[in-house]
């Protein structure tokens, strides 16, 4: 049976929606903060995991990194690897699985930007995936990952949202789910010749001690956790719930 995220369609409708003109402006300013994060500051192998239409692989690879990028939508591939040619940049491009991909002490940095974590049934799919994240990782290796965290949402929350954009009309419902385990989400768009597409997904959510400890039992040596990508705590006034698991 196939989950929520396998669907093409979903992620070709919104795409205009999650990656505007403001999250393109931001691309850069997001890798050069989680280099320091990861305390790179040398030119090194990195994975841009979930990698979605290459935002930050195109950014981590103008800066001289050698860059791998991986995501199960070909669009998004197709669209990442287009972008990549026109920069004249040289990033390995995978189609696939996040599940299955593991390259063993290949990269120094490996990275899940923009909350692309949660999204399968099985939290043992999860665990599987940071392990093989940690097993691609060389010694001293760090994994950057970016979520919604689960007290930002609680301090944020709000039951639904409405909005125009280029001539399309969007609407989303949130509801929580599970005593606070996941966020079930319907998402509308209405787009300028009237056709409607619908969609109903849900994704688990992690508090940053959740995100903490899973990343420990996974066998990451030590984490830091943050509230935005230039190092700020993460408390009531965090951004981002940001943690960087080091091997």
């Amino acid at each position: 049976m196939s989950q929520w995220f396998e669907n093409d369609e979903f992620w070709e409708h919104f795409a205009p929606v999650m990656f505007d003109e403001k999250r393109w402006a931001g691309s850069r300013w997001e890798v050069e903060n989680v280099l320091k994060l990861a305390g790179i500051n040398t030119v090194s192998p990195v994975l841009d995991s979930c990698c979605g239409v290459g935002r930050h692989a195109v950014e981590f690879a103008a800066l001289g990194h050698r860059v791998t990028a991986i995501d199960r939508t070909a669009t998004y591939i197709d669209a990442a690897r287009d972008l990549s040619d026109a920069e004249n940049l040289d990033i390995d491009f995978i189609l696939g699985d996040v599940r299955s991909f593991i390259r063993p002490a290949c990269y120094r940095l490996a990275v899940n930007l923009f909350t692309s974590f949660g999204f399968f049934d099985n939290p043992d799919d999860e665990r599987a995936y940071v392990r093989n994240i940690r097993e691609s990782l060389s010694e001293g290796g760090c994994f950057v990952i970016d979520v919604n965290g689960k007290e930002l949402l609680a301090r944020d929350f709000i039951s639904s949202e409405a909005w125009e954009k280029d001539g399309s009309i969007l609407y989303a419902e949130y509801t929580i789910e599970d005593s606070w385990q996941s966020l079930k989400n319907r998402w509308m768009i209405i787009n300028e010749n009237g056709k409607r597409y619908e969609y109903t997904f849900t994704h688990r959510v992690y508090s940053a001690a959740e995100l903490s400890r899973l990343l420990t039992d996974c066998g990451f040596s030590s984490v830091e956790v943050y509230g935005s990508f230039d190092g700020k705590p993460y408390n009531n006034n965090a951004d981002r719930l940001i943690a960087c698991a080091t091997k």
